[in-house]
């Protein structure tokens, strides 16, 4: 009984500690994003305004987030000349967790904290 015991609680934790590493997380994307302002990247308020809702920025994202449908990069030059470095980040953090990363920023955007 008690081996037995361990073992589910054991397997409890490998579950919780699995299921925390795929979250997203937007840490990550602090580093060029802010709520209300520009930084590297465009605010995400403002991005959010563009896309009008998750499901629309997910569809770009699943899309595999390409230059000519990103709506504030088409729109500004500023951000047009960091697509390279738009795609890589993309390719790092969102990628797989497209539905996720559109969620959290609508989410970010609605609670006003990244």
């Amino acid at each position: 009984m008690r081996k037995t015991f361990k073992l589910v609680v054991a397997a409890a934790a490998l579950m919780d500690i699995s299921a925390s590493a795929s979250a997203f997380s937007t840490s990550p994307c602090k580093a060029c994003h802010a709520l209300d302002h520009d930084v590297v990247g465009p605010a995400w308020d403002r991005v959010a305004k563009k896309y009008g809702s998750e499901a629309a920025l997910a569809k770009v994202f699943k899309a595999g987030f390409p230059v000519n449908e990103r709506k504030v990069a088409m729109s500004e030059p500023k951000f047009k000349a960091q697509a390279a470095t738009m795609t890589g980040m993309y390719q790092t953090y969102i990628k797989g967790h497209e539905e996720e990363a559109a969620k959290a920023l609508f989410a970010a955007v609605k609670s006003g904290k990244m």
